[in-house]
């Protein structure tokens, strides 16, 4: 379990939150398998420590991988980006011979493209934040593999 947010007093709100409804259900937490993450943009907020609360000590990351995307504690995507594009050279590798097959039209590698590689790397894109340096990096996609 990770807990995400930018203050300490933020965290301890949300683990007794979180113990009192897991308790409330049935359910108990695993205290050693929680961690959390400060996300900010100032380079001292990623320092590792731990944090007590309630008897329980719970380690800070730098990093997460959540639904298949990696959560920075600056909330930068370079990471996540990087990863994508190696996800997408495997690919290009996986489907070379399709493309580079004389038995193919343009039309339909150009489709075996937008329909096998490209959502590969832009699944989930829609919430990122990007610099123009990142958003330039994922332009040039557009270029075969």
């Amino acid at each position: 379990m990770l807990i995400i947010g930018r203050k300490p007093t933020y965290y301890k709100e949300k683990r007794r939150n979180l113990i009192f409804t897991t308790k409330e259900n049935g359910l108990e937490g695993n205290a050693d398998k929680t961690k959390y993450m400060e996300m900010s943009r100032n380079q001292n907020a990623g320092r590792s420590h731990s944090i007590k609360i309630d008897n329980s000590s719970f380690a800070r990351v730098e990093k997460f991988k959540y639904l298949g995307t990696t959560l920075t504690y600056q909330n930068s995507i370079q990471e996540e980006i990087k990863n994508r594009l190696k996800s997408r050279n495997a690919c290009c590798h996986s489907v070379q011979n399709l493309l580079s097959s004389s038995w193919l039209s343009k039309n339909v590698k150009i489709k075996i493209y937008r329909t096998i590689i490209l959502p590969v790397v832009l699944c989930g894109c829609e919430t990122w934040s990007l610099t123009l340096r990142e958003e330039r990096t994922l332009r040039f996609l557009r270029i075969g593999c």
